[in-house]
C-alpha cells in the first residue's frame, strides 16, 4: 500500500517546478541586469541642461572653467535661499530656467535682486516669468536660433560681434535699456537698468545657445558669455529645481502624502505594477492545446458517478442532472431503435421510433425524453426510475 501512494505521489518534480519557473526567474535576471547597467550609466559625474559640472553638449561646464581662469568664483545653486543670499553687487546671479520658478519664487527674487546692485541674467524668460523678474519687459514670437550681429551700443555685444541667439524676443518703454540682436526689428538680448541702484542691471537672453560646450568655441559665443558673467568676481549659477522646500510656500506648505513621495518613486511603483500586470497576462495565457494527461490512479465509473451527483445536489443542479440523464438514455434507445446516433436527439425522428415500438405503452415518450426540467429532488428520482422503465420496455419488446 504505501509503495502505491508513493508512486502515484502528485508532488511536483524538481524539473517541473524548473520549466514552470523559469520564465519569471529569466524576467527577473533580466530586469535586474537593466537596473544594474542603468545604476552604472548614471552614476557618473553627469548633470542637467547648462549645468556648470556638465561636460556633455548641453552643459556649461567649458565656460565655467573659462571664468575661473579669469579669476570669478562660480557657484552652482538649486534653491532659492541660496540665491538670495548670495546676492550682492558684487555677485552676477544667473538663472537658467527662470519659467520653473513659481509666482511666489519670482516675487521674492526681484524682492532681492532689484535694489542689490549686482547683475541678473535671465535666459529664455517667457510669459510666466518675464512680468514679475523684469517690470517693463513685454515677450514676442519666439525666433528660431541663428547668427545675429549685435546693432547696438551694448560694448559687451559690440565687442563679441555676431552670435548664435534666438528663442525669446523682448520689448520694453524704458529709455535706456540696450536692445541687441534683434529679429525683425525685436531684439533677442535686453539690458535694462535697476531702479534705485547705480550698477545694477538685468540682462535678459533670448537663448542659451552661448553657453552651451559645443557651440562656445563658435563666432562670438565664448566672447559675449565671458563678458555678460563675468562683470562681477563672483558668479551664482542658479538651477531652479522642482524639489526647492520654497516652492511650497505659495500654497501654505500644505502638501497631502502623494505630494511628499519622491518622483522616482512613483515612476519606480509604475514600473512594478505595470510589470505585475504584464506577467499575470503571461501567465494567464495557454500556450498551444491543452495536453491530456493520464490520472496517477483509476477511478471506479460509480465514484465518478456519485461524486458527479454530490456536486449537483450540492449546486441545486436539477436541470443538468436530468438533462445528463434523458441524454444518456437516448444515446442506449437510438441503436436499439435503429435510429442513427446522429438523430438520437432530434424529437422529430427518436419520438416516432419509440411509438412505433411501444404502442401501446401508458408512458409519454415526449415528455420522458425532452420534457422540461423536474421542481425538485423527487421529481427528479421519479424522472430518473421512468427512464430506466422506459429503456427496459425497448428492449424486452
Amino acid at each position: 500500500m504505501t509503495s502505491t501512494i508513493s508512486s502515484t505521489s502528485l508532488s511536483p518534480t524538481t524539473r517541473q517546478v524548473w520549466t514552470r519557473s523559469r520564465g519569471l526567474v529569466l524576467a527577473l535576471v533580466i530586469l535586474l541586469a537593466a537596473g544594474i547597467t542603468m545604476a552604472t550609466l548614471n552614476s557618473g559625474d553627469q548633470h542637467g541642461r547648462l549645468d556648470p559640472r556638465s561636460a556633455d553638449r548641453f552643459g556649461s561646464r567649458a565656460v565655467a572653467e573659462l571664468l575661473k581662469d579669469r579669476g570669478v568664483t562660480v557657484e552652482a545653486v538649486t534653491t532659492l535661499d541660496e540665491a538670495t543670499a548670495a546676492a550682492g553687487p558684487d555677485t552676477t546671479l544667473l538663472v537658467t530656467n527662470p519659467d520653473l520658478l513659481t509666482e511666489h519664487q519670482q516675487r521674492s527674487l526681484y524682492t532681492v535682486t532689484a535694489p542689490s546692485g549686482g547683475r541678473t541674467v535671465l535666459l529664455g524668460a517667457g510669459p510666466p516669468s518675464v512680468d514679475t523678474l523684469a517690470p517693463g519687459v513685454r515677450t514676442d514670437t519666439p525666433a528660431p536660433v541663428a547668427e545675429r550681429a549685435p546693432r547696438c551700443p551694448l560694448p559687451a555685444a559690440d565687442r563679441a560681434g555676431t552670435v548664435d541667439i534666438g528663442g525669446e524676443r523682448y520689448a520694453t518703454d524704458i529709455a535706456d535699456a540696450d536692445a541687441c540682436y534683434t529679429s525683425d526689428g525685436v531684439p533677442t538680448l535686453l539690458r535694462i537698468r535697476d531702479t534705485g541702484t547705480e550698477d545694477g542691471d538685468t540682462v535678459l537672453l533670448g537663448s542659451p545657445d552661448i553657453l552651451y560646450n559645443d557651440r562656445l568655441d563658435q563666432r562670438g559665443n565664448a566672447s559675449l558669455a565671458l563678458q555678460l558673467l563675468g562683470s562681477r568676481p563672483h558668479l551664482v549659477w542658479y538651477l531652479p529645481s522642482l524639489s526647492d522646500g520654497s516652492a511650497a510656500a505659495e500654497s501654505g506648505d500644505d502638501s497631502g502624502f502623494l505630494d511628499l513621495i519622491p518622483s522616482g518613486w512613483l515612476w519606480g511603483a509604475f514600473q512594478l505594477f505595470l510589470a505585475a500586470v504584464l506577467a499575470a497576462v503571461w501567465r494567464a495565457r495557454r500556450l498551444g492545446p491543452l495536453v491530456a494527461e493520464r490520472l496517477p490512479v483509476a477511478i471506479r465509473a460509480s465514484e465518478s458517478t456519485e461524486g458527479r451527483a454530490r456536486l449537483y445536489r450540492k449546486a441545486n443542479a436539477r436541470d443538468h442532472a436530468a438533462s445528463s440523464l434523458r441524454s444518456a438514455t437516448r444515446d442506449r434507445l437510438a441503436p436499439l431503435l435503429g435510429v442513427p446516433p446522429a438523430d438520437a436527439h432530434s424529437p422529430d425522428v427518436l419520438i416516432p421510433a419509440v411509438s412505433a415500438r411501444l404502442p401501446d405503452t401508458a408512458r409519454d415518450p415526449r415528455t420522458l425524453l425532452f420534457g422540461p426540467a423536474p421542481t425538485d429532488d423527487a421529481a427528479l428520482v421519479r424522472l430518473a426510475d421512468q427512464l430506466d422503465a422506459l429503456e427496459r420496455e425497448v428492449r424486452t419488446s
